[in-house]
């Protein structure tokens, strides 16, 4: 207990980084589609669309078959071209995953329903070995 006293000011940093730490692994995200998950629904049929969120660049090394192509920082810009998804189930892609989590609640908030961001993003789906486009 004096040592708590003693060094408030160092436990208390200590504590506010744990607590900085925690937040974002606790905040509600959205929901997640593994690649396995994302083959399923894709080879459902037409009721799936797939948004690839990254840069032209990104999305010309390799991208998932019939992506559309929509930047993050373009998006609210560019919303209105994914008008005939809203009643499909949509797949957002990113890198990593982290654009496409915010993607998706920019979808949600313009009146999407059904939307999916593709959990570990292209890293985990080249990793998982499935099929990339050019």
């Amino acid at each position: 207990m004096n040592f708590i006293l003693d060094h408030l000011l160092t436990v208390a940093i200590a504590v506010i980084s744990g607590a900085a730490l925690l937040i974002p692994a606790l905040m509600p995200r959205g929901r997640q589609a593994t690649p396995f998950q994302a083959t399923q629904m894709i080879n459902r049929g037409k009721s799936t669309a797939v948004v690839d969120v990254r840069s032209a660049d990104e999305f010309a090394a390799g991208h998932l078959r019939d992506a559309k192509n929509i930047p993050l920082a373009d998006l609210s810009n560019r919303i209105g071209e994914l008008d005939k998804s809203r009643v499909k189930t949509v797949i957002v892609v990113c890198q990593s995953g982290a654009r496409a989590d915010k993607a998706a609640r920019q979808l949600k908030a313009a009146g999407f329903e059904d939307i999916y961001s593709l959990e570990g993003g292209m890293t985990a789906w080249s990793a998982a070995g499935l099929p990339v486009s050019k």
